[in-house]
């Protein structure tokens, strides 16, 4: 691959490299990391990509609703509704009407969800931690500012 895009090269079509194209490169590692993660995740608890992220998402909060999740996890509803119905057949969440809004659906981990919980999230520290031992150490903190900056901008 060549060097990163430079505002001072050409707009050509013909300059066009989907291998050099930004947001492909961050699609395929974003795909790469979560690939390799979830083999962690599914191999021990059985779960997919979108099950995980619903759980992830109520590790740090009583109950939350389905569009809160699909809201932040750029995820479409239908999936995160579809990954919450086998969590739920599995035992792992409960879901209940929310009495702010009855339109909406609040999730939340049961004990057995909450124990789940406690063993992947230690398992996704370790992992962010060798994956970052890819990086020389000094590179670390300005990637990880950059990645925080560009989410926000995308926000």
């Amino acid at each position: 691959m060549t060097d990163a895009v430079t505002d001072t090269q050409s707009d050509d079509a013909d300059d066009f490299v989907l291998e050099d194209f930004l947001p492909y490169q961050l699609a395929i590692l974003s795909s790469r990391i979560s690939d390799g993660f979830s083999l962690c995740y599914r191999k021990k608890f059985g779960l997919s990509v979108s099950e995980w992220r619903v759980i992830a998402h109520l590790m740090r909060a009583d109950k939350v609703s389905i569009r809160e999740i699909y809201n932040r996890v750029a995820m479409d509803k239908s999936k995160v509704s579809r990954a919450a119905a086998r969590l739920e057949q599995a035992g792992y969440i409960q879901k209940q009407g929310c009495a702010r809004d009855r339109r909406l659906v609040e999730l939340s981990l049961t004990p057995k969800g909450r124990a789940v919980a406690r063993e992947i999230g230690p398992m996704g520290l370790k992992y962010a931690r060798d994956i970052l031992r890819n990086l020389p150490e000094e590179a670390r903190a300005p990637f990880l500012g950059a990645i925080r900056t560009l989410l926000e901008v995308y926000e």
